[in-house]
């Protein structure tokens, strides 16, 4: 699926390499990160990920990578997604969620808004781009939810 995703960048935003931003896998592993696949008739429908870090530094956390395959959008998987992204960040001690998603990305930015991001000043590989939107969302304690290595 992360090659969809970057052919779908490629897509909406012209360019020969999709979302440039650098990702190494082991940031997604435990206790670095999470990374979650959701899946559908056993198949895989949805994903997303966090990674420690973001402009307030280890306390931040930045999601990555979501996604939902064309034909199964319009069903509420990317709410599901991301609000489990969520809830293992701040049970990992995350306080905030923070993103970046682009102009021609209006139902990510729509999904985003309606879920409590707010805008924030710009940060990360993408921070000089005009058509780049960064949004950050204060997480809610999870004294009683757990995510162990």
């Amino acid at each position: 699926m992360t090659a969809e995703v970057q052919e779908e960048c490629r897509r909406r935003y012209g360019g020969p390499d999709g979302d440039a931003s650098p990702i190494d896998p082991a940031e997604f592993v435990l206790p670095r990160g999470m990374f979650l696949a959701g899946y559908v008739d056993g198949a895989v429908a949805a994903m997303g990920g966090w990674r420690r870090g973001g402009p307030a530094g280890p306390s931040d956390a930045e999601i990555k990578r979501m996604y939902v395959r064309p034909a199964l959008r319009g069903r509420g998987y990317s709410r599901v997604v991301l609000t489990e992204l969520e809830r293992t960040a701040a049970a990992a001690g995350i306080t905030r969620l923070v993103l970046e998603t682009g102009l021609e990305q209006p139902e990510a930015i729509a999904l985003y808004r309606s879920c409590g991001y707010e805008s924030v000043e710009p940060f990360g590989f993408y921070a000089g781009y005009d058509d780049s939107v960064h949004l950050a969302k204060r997480l809610e304690s999870a004294q009683s939810a757990s995510v162990t290595p």
